[in-house]
């Protein structure tokens, strides 16, 4: 089973506002990037684009280890999916889980891989994580580029 490394990252200017989610992914020597938008959408959503659009790009059920700043993410995937799944997508509080709908396609997809979920502390010189801030910022530039909706780009292997 391949391994590959990914490292992902959302962005948003406003909170709601415009927001770009990026991915970097590196296996066997060679990288590939990928960025979208939209024109209106939270950082969370963005950080949680960043982790499906990456997983969605694998082709075939590989050994990952996803890097992500967003404790949000990480915490959300190894502590507290499991409990919102047992109670009908309801928090702690019994609340709607926000973005359940994007915490459903993550939840699916990890399902096809083996994913080690790693924390890493944001803009603290981290080669993969600053590579995956300027996609998901290309991302929100992509937005403004296009005037409104959603954009995406993608380039490398």
């Amino acid at each position: 089973m391949e391994t590959v490394d990914i490292f992902t990252d959302g962005a948003c200017k406003g909170n709601p506002g415009v927001g770009g989610w990026g991915a970097l992914l590196r296996a066997k020597g060679k990288q590939r990037e990928l960025f979208g938008g939209e024109a209106h959408t939270t950082n969370n959503r963005m950080e949680l684009m960043g982790a499906i659009a990456a997983l969605e790009a694998l082709r075939r059920p590989c050994r990952v280890r996803l890097h992500t700043d967003s404790k949000y993410v990480h915490q959300g995937i190894t502590a507290w999916l499991s409990g919102w799944k047992k109670s009908g997508w309801k928090t702690a509080s019994k609340q709607p889980v926000k973005n359940e709908d994007l915490w459903r396609r993550l939840d699916a997809l990890t399902l096809q891989h083996q994913i080690e979920w790693i924390w890493v502390k944001g803009h603290a010189g981290h080669d993969g994580n600053e590579q995956a801030d300027a996609l998901a910022n290309r991302g929100v530039a992509s937005v403004y580029e296009k005037g409104v909706g959603n954009a995406q780009g993608r380039s490398g292997y």
